[in-house]
């Protein structure tokens, strides 16, 4: 069978086990350091910020170079150090991951939301109609955000020790990203109103002819 040439395995060594490890780069590329790194986590739950990845006695550092600028090749050893999350920390991880699989559906939801206001300013529907449906949208936006405060309160809720450090990031990331989503929907907010408005004075415009 002909190896691909984006496709290449790797043994690694982490402390008394070996772990084959096949990785095929993305869209034709070549696999990064990082594609290793999740490979790695996979294989030996180690998190990628405990993973210390050495190969020829030097530790690799750049997560998105390709493996072969370090000059790693089909059939090359390497040595991962690292310690595994606690039980403990991984059922923290499982909780956020969890809150992160929620803030991805409510997020759809507000993606839904956006794509039929444009189609709305786009004139697809009647202008009696419009009033209607914008009011629907604009409270299916505040249903969205709230479900985003709440995840805001959850993710609050979780008492993350010091020492659980790939936890804590992924707990700032996730605040970061829910924040990011509340933006977007008082951003759409607005627009619904803008065009609310738009609307209404258009109305009036047609009732004093």
């Amino acid at each position: 069978m002909e190896m691909a040439d984006n496709t290449i395995t790797v043994t690694v060594a982490y402390g008394t086990s070996k772990h084959n490890i096949t990785l095929t780069g993305q869209d034709g590329d070549e696999p990064s350091l990082k594609d290793l790194s999740e490979a790695l986590t996979e294989a030996t739950g180690v998190p990628a910020p405990s993973q210390k990845i050495i190969f020829k006695g030097k530790s690799l550092k750049d997560m998105d170079e390709r493996l072969s600028s370090f000059g790693i090749k089909q059939g090359c050893k390497l040595m991962m150090i690292g310690k595994r999350n606690s039980p403990e920390e991984e059922a923290e991880l499982k909780k956020l991951k969890d809150i992160e699989k929620s803030v991805e559906q409510t997020a759809k939801k507000l993606e839904k939301v956006d794509d039929e206001l444009s189609g709305l300013k786009n004139g697809f529907l009647a202008k009696d109609l419009q009033a209607e449906a914008l009011n629907k949208l604009d409270h299916r936006v505040k249903v969205a955000a709230e479900q985003f405060m709440k995840i805001l309160e959850q993710i609050d809720t979780l008492s993350l020790p010091e020492n659980f450090s790939d936890c804590r990031m992924k707990k700032k990331g996730l605040v970061k990203t829910v924040q990011g989503f509340l933006a977007q929907c008082d951003k759409i907010e607005a627009g619904i109103s803008d065009h609310l408005a738009k609307i209404q004075t258009k109305n009036l415009a047609l009732a004093e002819k």
